[in-house]
């Protein structure tokens, strides 16, 4: 996309801690799909600790309402289509129709995108007031959904009225 890359987030709230037995499947599979992820066409970053731990990044914890907690997913890619490819093939959905296994099914939005510069990595307060923002308003050129998004070139004409172009 040129000057644009997109930035993901989902989160979800956790039936257990992960080093609960009933996690064993999904902690297994952490590290095969976030390779997968990692050398799959228009990926370009995801967030983890120095040391490749992604879920022990805390954020979110507004949101975890009694559970175990919420584990937080933020990546970079060159589309949305480069994203959706990865979303709905091979390993990650064998474990993405697994959730309901390991995290509560929840009515709220979890997982918002939006367009950013390229090079830039965003924040964990980047993503939340992404979340927050498509729970109130619903997809906008500021944070939109697999199933609704909008083009870059829209996001950069945010907040003008007279300028809305949906992809």
């Amino acid at each position: 996309m040129g000057n644009f890359e997109l930035a993901q987030v989902n989160i979800s709230r956790m039936k257990a801690p992960l080093d609960d037995e009933s996690f064993r499947d999904f902690v297994g599979a952490l590290e095969p799909v976030n390779a997968v992820a990692d050398h799959a066409p228009g990926f370009v970053w995801r967030l983890q600790t120095e040391d490749g731990d992604a879920t022990s990044i805390r954020a979110f914890e507004w949101d975890v309402r009694g559970t175990s907690g919420i584990l937080v997913n933020m990546s970079v890619w060159t589309s949305v289509e480069a994203l959706a490819d990865f979303v709905f093939s091979g390993e990650h959905l064998a474990i993405l129709k697994r959730r309901r296994e390991w995290f509560h099914r929840v009515q709220d939005v979890m997982t918002a995108l939006w367009w950013v510069p390229a090079g830039h990595r965003p924040t964990t307060a980047e993503a939340e007031a992404k979340i927050k923002h498509l729970r109130v308003y619903g997809p906008t050129p500021e944070a939109f959904t697999l199933q609704q998004h909008f083009s870059p070139a829209a996001a950069a004409h945010a907040g003008d009225p007279d300028w809305l172009c949906p992809a």
